[in-house]
């Protein structure tokens, strides 16, 4: 199982199913990407593996980011960058993927791939992986073409019994939209802002929504 409770203090988070993926949603500036970045950073600390696919930073300020969060160089992290078009070169022990574009999911999906391979061959089988954001991919392509990208990356990451993180920006789609993306995935995690405090919540994981709790 994997226990994500460290980073969100909610007990439906303390046992997670391996080759579970969860839907982080909010409304833009409420550090999704940040929380994503952490529970990630937590599972690095534990020996486990991690893949970043970023649609909206390049690899180098990535591995920078990750370095600071976990705090050492001793970890094992694939990074599928969709901003440069930098020729594939591992960055200082890091698995690197570049795609054109967010809108080349076939291009993504063997960068996950290689990632998945690369850290299974230094004999990683365990992992965390965050794709951020789904907003900016559904700026490039069609819903319905993101949802089935989500089903069959769901698929994936259950064979390999990772943990998937996808963040979505709520504020940037119409609600029907979130409804239908979010149904690739087995659960959610809501992050919203009351009166100046992040709070998140858990949905799917449980039979009924969580309270929400402070981060």
């Amino acid at each position: 199982m994997y226990d994500l409770s460290a980073v969100v203090d909610i007990d439906a988070l303390s046992e997670v199913r391996p080759g579970s993926s969860v839907l982080v949603a909010g409304p833009a500036m409420t550090g999704k990407d940040d929380l994503v970045y952490d529970i990630l950073a937590e599972g690095s600390r534990e020996g486990e593996g991690a893949v970043i696919v970023s649609t909206g930073t390049r690899a180098e300020s990535v591995v920078e980011r990750y370095r600071e969060r976990v705090g050492s160089d001793e970890f094992g992290l694939g990074v599928v960058d969709c901003v440069s078009d930098s020729e594939d070169t591992d960055l200082e022990d890091v698995i690197t993927h570049h795609v054109n574009s967010p809108g080349d999911l076939t291009g993504i999906g063997i960068g996950i791939t290689k990632a998945l391979d690369g850290l299974q061959n230094r004999e990683i089988d365990r992992g965390r992986l965050a794709l951020t954001s789904l907003s900016t991919i559904l700026t490039y392509t069609d819903q319905k073409t993101v949802f089935k990208f989500c089903h069959v990356l769901s698929s994936r990451l259950e064979a390999a019994d990772y943990l998937g993180l996808f963040t979505i920006d709520t504020g940037a789609h119409e609600d029907q939209t979130v409804q239908v993306i979010k149904q690739a995935f087995d659960g959610m995690i809501e992050i919203r802002e009351r009166d100046g405090k992040r709070q998140a919540r858990v949905q799917g994981l449980t039979p009924a929504p969580t309270d929400w709790a402070d981060l």
